[in-house]
Formats: C-alpha cells, sequence, structure tokens
C-alpha cells in the first residue's frame, strides 16, 4: 500500500508560479512510476506529466510541455510538479499517483492522493 498527499496548490495571478508537493508513505516510490494528473469542475481528469521509477525519463502533456517540471527525489519518498507561466485553464485540482508501469493512463495508476486545488486567476 502507498499512501499519497499532495500540497503546494493556492491561488496565483496567471503568469505566476506554483511548486506541487506529493509525499509518500508506505511502500517506498521509488518502484513505481510517478503521475500528475488534474481534473477542472465538469471535466474528466487528465494526464500531466509521468516521471519514470529512476526520474530519467519524463513526458508531459502537449498543455504543459515548457512550462511544467515534474521530478522526484527518492530518498525523501517525494515527487514535486514545479508549474510556471501559468494560464488560467490551468485552474484544477491536481492529483498525483504512483503506477507500476510507465503510462499516462489514468486507469492504470494504482494508488492516489486527494488532491490539491490550483486555482489561477486572469
Amino acid at each position: 500500500q502507498v499512501q499519497l498527499v499532495e500540497s503546494g496548490g493556492g491561488l496565483v495571478q496567471a503568469g505566476g508560479s506554483l511548486r506541487l508537493s506529493c509525499a509518500a508513505s508506505g511502500r517506498t516510490v521509488s518502484t513505481y512510476a510517478m503521475g500528475w494528473f488534474r481534473q477542472a469542475p465538469g471535466k474528466e481528469r487528465e494526464f500531466v506529466a509521468v516521471i519514470s521509477r529512476g526520474g530519467g525519463s519524463t513526458y508531459y502533456a502537449d498543455s504543459v510541455k515548457g512550462r511544467f517540471t515534474i521530478s522526484r527525489d527518492n530518498a525523501k519518498n517525494t515527487v514535486y510538479l514545479q508549474m510556471n507561466t501559468l494560464k488560467p485553464e490551468d485552474t484544477a485540482v491536481y492529483y498525483c499517483a504512483a503506477a507500476s508501469r510507465w503510462t499516462s493512463i489514468p486507469g492504470q495508476y494504482d494508488y492516489w492522493g486527494q488532491g490539491t486545488q490550483v486555482t489561477v486567476s486572469s
């Protein structure tokens, strides 16, 4: 079992930055690929970014490529999402998740956090 807790969300103006953290407990997250997803009101949960077990590979949704950076510190059992040049359309609840395989498909993730709200004002 893995428990995931996100933090770092908040209200920011367009063009600003936030860094989300996802702290894991239970099994070490170094055995999992870790992803970030987001869900806006009335919309389906969508993929944002994924990082491999060792951190050597990353993959991003086109909508955030060049603005967001996913990273991980396995010694701290923590995954991060640095979000720069935020836009109002980035407003959503952001979730981190753990998967036993490299994937961007939400249904293939085994564990999920409770989410953290990010609101970007125009």
